[in-house]
C-alpha cells in the first residue's frame, strides 16, 4: 500500500515532545496548556492537529484549491479523506475532503480541491473567504476508497467536479512508484474553465501509460460531450467490464456508472465514493413520537429529519464530519427505539447499537446517547 512520503518524526523527538507537553500540563493546571500555546501560535496546540493555509488557487470556476501545511505529519493513503474543521460565526463545522498528493510535496503539505455547493456552508465559506495564513483543524486520514496493494495491469478511473481529488491522488501515487500498467482517467466538468488542477492532469497525461479523457457537459472542445452514459465507456474504455474501476463524484454520476456496471454484471469491479448528501428515503409516518437525547436530558418532538439535524435544532452540537455516512465521526449509541437509514430505507431497532446520526432518521419514539 502506497502512502505519502513524509519525513518521520524520530523517537527521541517524539519522547521530548511528550515530556514537554506533560510539563506544560502540570504548570498550566487547571487549564489545558493549549490555552497558552495558542496565544503564541495556533499550530502549537497539542490536543488537535491543525494546519495553516499557505496557498489559495481560485483559477478553476466553481472550486478552490487549498495548500495546507499541517503542524504534525498527516500521512494518508491516496484516495482517503481527512476532516477539515473551520469556525463560522463562532460555530465549529467539519467536513471531509480528500487530499490530492503529488510526488513533489515532500514537505508534508496537503492539497485539497473544494467544490462550492449551493447549499454548502463549509464549502461556500472556504470558496469565498479562505486566505493564506488562515488556520484550520485537521483530522486523521480515513476511508477505504484506495487502490489495492497489488496494482492491476489496467485501471479505469472516473471523476466529476471536485471528485477529482482522490482520483488525482491515486494517479500521483502510481506515477511516483513507476507503475507501468495502463490507466485511463475519464473526468467530467461543465466546461474547460471548470477543470481544477489542469496543469497536473496534463503533465500526467504525458506519461506513456496514462490517458486523461475530458468530458464537458455544457461545452464543446472535450474528448466527449454531455453527461455520462454507456456510449462514453464504449468509446474510451470498451474493455471496462473486465477492469477494476474507481469512481468519485456527484451522486448522479456515481449512480449512472453503477447502473451500467450492474447491467453488464461487473458490479464487483466497481469502487465508488460520493461527496454529496444521500437522497432521503422518507416515510411520513416516521415523524411521530419524540427523540430523547439521553446524555443531555433534552427531549424534542420527532420531525422525521435525521438524528443529527434534530439534535442541532434542539440546540445540541454533536460531533460530525461529512454528513453523508462516510467518515463515521457522528456515531452515537441508540439506547432504544427504531431508526431508518435514509440512504436505503432499512430499519434497525437493536438496543445499544452505535448508529451514524447523520444518515439515521428516528421512527417513532427514539432515545440516543447524545
Amino acid at each position: 500500500m502506497v502512502v505519502r512520503q513524509i519525513p518521520r518524526v524520530s523517537p527521541i523527538r517524539s519522547l521530548a515532545r511528550k515530556a514537554l507537553v506533560a510539563t506544560l500540563e502540570t504548570l498550566s493546571t487547571p487549564h489545558h496548556p493549549d490555552r497558552y500555546l495558542e496565544l503564541a501560535d495556533p499550530l502549537l496546540a497539542t490536543a488537535t492537529n491543525r494546519a495553516r493555509i499557505t496557498h489559495v488557487d481560485r483559477n478553476a470556476v466553481g472550486s478552490v484549491t487549498l495548500t495546507l501545511q499541517p503542524a504534525r505529519p498527516c500521512t494518508f493513503t491516496p484516495g482517503q479523506h481527512v476532516q477539515i474543521g473551520v469556525t463560522i460565526d463562532g460555530v465549529r463545522h467539519t467536513r471531509s475532503y480528500s487530499p490530492a498528493g503529488s510526488p513533489q510535496h515532500r514537505d508534508g503539505s496537503l492539497v485539497l480541491t473544494v467544490g462550492r455547493h449551493p447549499d454548502g456552508l463549509v464549502s461556500g465559506h472556504l470558496y469565498d473567504h479562505a486566505h493564506p495564513g488562515d488556520v484550520v483543524d485537521i483530522g486523521d486520514p480515513a476511508g477505504d476508497f484506495v487502490l489495492p496493494a497489488q496494482r492491476p495491469d489496467r485501471l479505469l478511473l472516473v471523476g466529476g467536479g471536485s471528485g477529482i481529488t482522490p482520483v488525482l491522488s491515486m494517479l500521483d501515487a502510481l506515477a511516483a512508484e513507476g507503475h507501468t500498467g495502463a490507466v485511463t482517467f475519464l473526468y467530467y466538468a461543465r466546461t474547460p474553465a471548470h477543470v481544477p488542477r489542469r496543469a497536473e492532469l496534463d503533465a500526467l497525461a504525458e506519461l506513456p501509460n496514462v490517458e486523461v479523457v475530458y468530458a464537458y457537459t455544457r461545452a464543446e472542445g472535450g474528448h466527449l460531450q454531455g453527461r455520462f452514459d454507456r456510449t462514453h465507456l464504449d468509446a474510451v474504455a470498451p474493455w471496462f467490464a473486465d477492469t477494476p474501476t474507481y469512481v468519485c463524484g456527484p451522486t448522479g454520476l456515481v449512480d449512472l456508472v453503477r447502473e451500467v456496471y450492474e447491467e453488464v454484471g461487473a458490479a464487483d469491479l466497481l469502487r465508488v465514493e460520493e461527496f454529496t448528501p444521500p437522497a432521503y428515503v422518507s416515510d411520513p409516518s416516521d415523524a411521530s413520537g419524540s427523540v430523547s437525547f439521553a446524555a443531555s436530558g433534552v427531549v424534542a418532538d420527532n420531525t422525521g429529519a435525521t438524528v443529527l439535524e434534530q439534535a442541532e435544532n434542539a440546540g445540541l452540537t454533536p460531533d460530525h464530519g461529512c454528513r453523508m455516512g462516510i467518515c463515521h465521526t457522528c456515531t452515537a449509541v441508540r439506547v432504544s427505539g427504531c431508526t431508518r437509514d435514509v440512504r436505503t430505507g432499512e430499519l434497525d431497532s437493536e438496543p445499544g447499537t452505535r448508529i451514524q446520526i447523520c444518515i439515521s432518521a428516528p421512527v417513532g419514539d427514539v432515545a440516543v446517547e447524545i
